[in-house]
């Protein structure tokens, strides 16, 4: 997403149009979870304009379509997965291919899982987000999945809820995110040269800030090992997300030197009584 109610003349521009609002949201963060491909894929024109609104070091994460995922569970898709690879070419090499699946996709689907992978292009990135608590809790399970992923040089995204789930809700987008989001145990290894994390807070920044120092270590070991993780912080109301993914970067470049600097948003004009 890059686009939220809460934003518009903190984050991005008042009533900037749709077409810009990534370019201005690329000036706070360098990757994007593409959300809303999860319900309905993308015209090409469209895409190209995502494209054409950021630059060449920008990450998409690109869920796919839940028809593929949730409805076939990554079975006769092949018509469904040829249109959606057709409307994000034009983001090319910066587009990772988003498998998440719900969770009552187990252990025993894993040979799906393997053949579906199998079955993507060579050339393009691939992440996968389960939600099956015995990937997480079983270690024959987990062994397999790790194996079946890194077969297909894959990620496996953790979804990081336990600081979210540590205490009961306090406002009412904690409490709508309280019987949605998994609880999972916290996972912190990378299969690939390319890690993915998605963290959840709470709508309190100084309770997320806390709950991600775990990661701050773990992405600064992954950035001195070579590799080059994507990090997405959100918390249930997600007012805040962009200053926090901000202030997360800073936290690990206080770690590692060398990290660059996120790009300088463009400055905001503050609302005018005339």
């Amino acid at each position: 997403m890059w686009t939220h109610k809460a934003w518009p003349g903190r984050f991005l521009p008042r009533s900037l149009p749709a077409k810009e609002r990534l370019r201005a949201y690329a000036g706070w963060c360098n990757a994007v979870e593409g959300n809303t491909t999860f319900y309905a894929t993308p015209a090409r024109n469209t895409v190209a304009t995502w494209a054409q609104q950021t630059g060449p070091g920008f990450r998409f994460v690109v869920k796919l379509p839940k028809v593929v995922t949730h409805e076939r569970r990554l079975a006769g898709v092949e018509a469904e997965m040829r249109a959606f690879l057709d409307a994000i070419e034009p983001l090319g090499e910066r587009a990772v291919l988003w498998t998440q699946l719900p969770g009552s996709f187990g252990p025993s689907d894993v040979d799906a899982l393997g053949r579906f992978l199998r079955r993507l292009p060579a050339d393009r990135r691939r992440a996968v987000e389960v939600r099956h608590p015995g990937f997480y809790t079983d270690a024959g399970s987990t062994s397999l999945l790790e194996g079946t992923l890194t077969d297909a040089d894959a990620e496996w995204v953790p979804f990081d809820t336990t600081v979210f789930f540590r205490r009961p809700p306090a406002s009412a987008a904690e409490q709508e995110a309280w019987g949605r989001k998994p609880r999972l145990p916290r996972r912190t290894q990378a299969l690939t040269d390319r890690p993915i994390v998605r963290y959840l807070g709470r709508d309190s920044p100084e309770e997320t800030v806390e709950g991600w120092r775990p990661w701050t270590g773990v992405v600064a070991g992954w950035l001195r090992e070579g590799r080059s993780p994507t990090v997405f912080v959100h918390t249930p109301d997600n007012d805040e997300a962009p200053a926090l993914a901000r202030r997360f970067h800073d936290d690990v470049r206080a770690l590692v030197p060398g990290l660059d600097a996120l790009p300088e948003p463009e400055p905001v004009e503050p609302a005018t009584l005339f």
